[in-house]
């Protein structure tokens, strides 16, 4: 098992900043790669961003070139740093552990943080 917990979410006027957090625990040592989602009111859950084992990443378009992700492996903790937020980013932002066993993702999320963009 695998527990996440997310934070760092809050209200920020469009062209800020923010740095979202995901720490987790439990049995972390075959996490494959941890994700970022993120869901806006009346709509699907979305994927945002990605980091492997290995350290590759990769984002969505509508994020690319503002959003980072990036881990500190000793603190079991991988962040999410939002610059030029746009109101279209607002959303609860959600983190996943993904795990794949013999051919089969598990997939683990936390309770998420909510982001929102406003004037």
């Amino acid at each position: 098992q695998v527990q996440l917990v997310e934070s760092g979410g809050g209200l920020v006027q469009p062209g800020g900043s923010l740095r979202l957090s995901c720490v987790y625990s439990g049995i972390t040592f075959d996490i494959d790669a941890i994700l970022w989602y993120r869901q806006a009111p009346r709509k699907q859950r979305e994927w945002v961003a990605t980091i492997t084992r290995g350290g590759n990443t990769s984002y969505d378009d509508s994020v690319k070139g503002r959003f980072t992700i990036f881990r500190d492996n000793a603190r079991n903790t991988v962040y999410l740093q939002m610059n030029n937020l746009k109101p279209e980013d607002t959303a609860g932002y959600y983190c996943n552990a993904e795990k794949v066993e013999v051919g089969t993702s598990y997939y683990y999320w936390g309770q998420g943080t909510q982001v929102t963009v406003s004037s």
